[in-house]
């Protein structure tokens, strides 16, 4: 007698049902300084998987930034993934060392939700010092901040920062701030993010 076995699960040729992704924290660092890689992973990190929401009470990453308290929260909202952070107190000081500015940000949030063909996000960001900040500031509005070597950029800071993939696939990684350490080639490399929300319709990680 033949034994018949009970298969469960999707059909064969069955598209897997579509669930929506996102994450958020307030901040991050990955730089190099003299050959010396600093790392810090995101802070506050949630995702619409969970854990769904995060905390972190800041502090200081040698002398390169300092976070103060930042905190984030993840979910669905039917099929829709919904991302959020938010931080306060960040001071940038790297730069000093190379004879450039301090950089301060008193508040800054990012968020995200996507829809049924793709994304949507928006950032805030007050009280900056350091760089000359329009009181509107328009999406991708990048400041460069000179002083290397040969009239080279010692930083670019990049603020209300939307990235998007090429060709677009709906989804899109938001960044309050945004600042990239010599870009152009020098002593130093890397970047720190504040306030980041990403998204994606189509459950891409």
């Amino acid at each position: 007698m033949l034994a018949v076995t009970a298969l469960t699960g999707p059909l064969l040729g069955a598209a897997p049902p579509v669930t929506s992704t996102g994450w958020a924290a307030s901040g991050s660092v990955d730089v190099t300084i003299d050959n010396e890689h600093i790392v810090t992973g995101e802070l506050a990190k949630c995702t619409a998987d969970g854990p769904y929401n995060g905390w972190s009470q800041g502090g200081a990453t040698g002398d390169i930034a300092v976070f103060g308290a930042g905190e984030s929260g993840c979910g669905r909202s039917g099929d829709a993934a919904i991302a959020q952070a938010s931080g306060r107190r960040f001071r940038a000081t790297v730069l000093q060392r190379y004879g450039g500015p301090e950089l301060t940000v008193r508040t800054f949030t990012a968020k995200c939700a996507t829809t049924d063909i793709g994304s949507g996000g928006e950032v805030t960001v007050g009280a900056v010092e350091g760089v000359t900040v329009p009181s509107q500031i328009p999406p991708n509005h990048r400041i460069v901040i000179p002083g290397g070597a040969a009239g080279t950029a010692l930083a670019t800071v990049t603020l209300n920062e939307t990235v998007t993939p090429q060709p677009p696939d709906g989804s899109l990684v938001t960044h309050a701030v945004h600042i990239k350490l010599f870009p152009q080639g020098g002593p130093a490399s890397g970047d720190i993010y504040l306030g980041t929300a990403a998204c994606d319709p189509f459950g891409k990680k």
